[in-house]
């Protein structure tokens, strides 16, 4: 799973306008203090490939596909690499004289190709970070947008990110309002054919 981090705010709560109105009203008389309803959501869960919003695993899918030659090219590297490895191992423990030259030859090659492969991981991953950040970075926001409209539709002044803050590491059922989101998020935001086309 890719984590959700830096995905809500630093401080790992919402407050939304509904919480700052009540606040900013003037104190009460009777001495009483108007606390809003507070909720806790596990941001983690939004890209569980099973309970999760869907249009993460869409997403995320098409990351795999788009990589996948890559990722074989660099398996591939990866095998040559250890037979090539194992093959001057075998010449250099070989009982038959072996020309050091041809020995030498075996070790060069090896090198490069070490580092041809090195090169090739670093690109990749360079461009999967780069492409991952495109397709997540909307997809974030508009969940984003969502979480708030979903706090301010069910009175939730303070949203607390489970998976961000130190230290939560259970909540109420009645507190936890992270099933819920997800389950309201992919009702009004179903997967349709634009969504599961890879950009090009």
């Amino acid at each position: 799973m890719i984590s959700m981090k830096n995905f809500l705010l630093a401080v790992a709560f919402i407050a939304v306008a509904a919480g700052a109105h009540t606040f900013a009203q003037a104190p009460q008389t009777s001495g009483s203090v108007p606390v809003g309803k507070v909720a806790v959501i596990f941001s983690e869960a939004f890209q569980d490939p099973k309970i999760g919003i869907a249009k993460f695993g869409v997403l995320q899918n098409q990351l795999v596909a788009a990589f996948k030659k890559p990722q074989d090219e660099l398996t591939a590297a990866a095998q040559r690499v250890q037979s090539l490895q194992d093959e001057i191992t075998k010449l250099q423990s070989s009982a038959a004289p072996i020309d050091p030259k041809t020995i030498q030859a075996k070790v060069d090659q090896l090198d490069q190709l070490k580092k041809d492969s090195q090169r090739k991981l670093e690109d990749t991953q360079a461009a999967y970070q780069k492409q991952r950040t495109d397709l997540m970075t909307p997809l974030q926001e508009e969940v984003g947008k969502a979480l708030d409209a979903f706090a301010k539709a069910h009175g939730i002044t303070l949203i607390i990110d489970g998976s961000q803050v130190p230290g939560v590491l259970f909540a109420a059922e009645s507190m936890d309002v992270t099933k819920v989101f997800i389950s309201e998020y992919n009702a009004k935001n179903p997967v349709t054919a634009s969504t599961a086309t890879p950009r090009p």
